[in-house]
């Protein structure tokens, strides 16, 4: 019997998959019918893909048996360390370093004691224009969980 593939694995296969084929993050999304953000972490391995929306992306990106069945399956969500190394993901976690305890204070201030889900969650990605250089806009969602005695 083979094991079941490494959700990583299948991502990079994912990947390859989609530009190989031509295909931007943003039209994957739009062909299954899935939200941008939520679709390209669940097809790099960090969400099950619901099979549905599984068979669909085999259909798309032409996936094997094995990168499908790899897709079904619950993650271990982590990230590789040498990742945060990653100019983009390194400014991410500065611009978190430097705000997030303004964040912070804002959530306890408007909200109570509590904090963010990072499970029951919403991220949205968009580009704005700006005469100084288009900007990058990032909403985080997640619903208020307060703490309880």
């Amino acid at each position: 019997m083979t094991p079941i593939m490494d959700k990583t694995e299948a991502g990079r296969l994912v990947d390859a998959a989609r530009i190989r084929a031509g295909l931007t993050w943003s039209s994957v999304a739009e062909s299954l019918g899935t939200p941008l953000v939520w679709t390209i972490a669940a097809l790099l391995g960090q969400h099950p893909v619901p099979s549905d929306t599984a068979e669909s992306a085999r259909t798309l990106l032409d996936l094997d048996d094995a990168v499908v069945e790899s897709l079904l399956q619950q993650p271990s969500r982590s990230i590789d360390p040498a990742l945060l190394q990653d100019p983009t993901i390194y400014r991410l976690q500065e611009a978190l370093a430097v705000y997030g305890p303004a964040l912070k204070a804002l959530i306890h201030e408007e909200f109570g004691d509590g904090i963010m889900s990072a499970i029951n969650f919403k991220v949205d990605f968009a580009r704005r224009a700006d005469p100084d250089g288009d900007r990058v806009v990032i909403t985080l969602d997640g619903k208020f969980l307060d703490y309880r005695w």
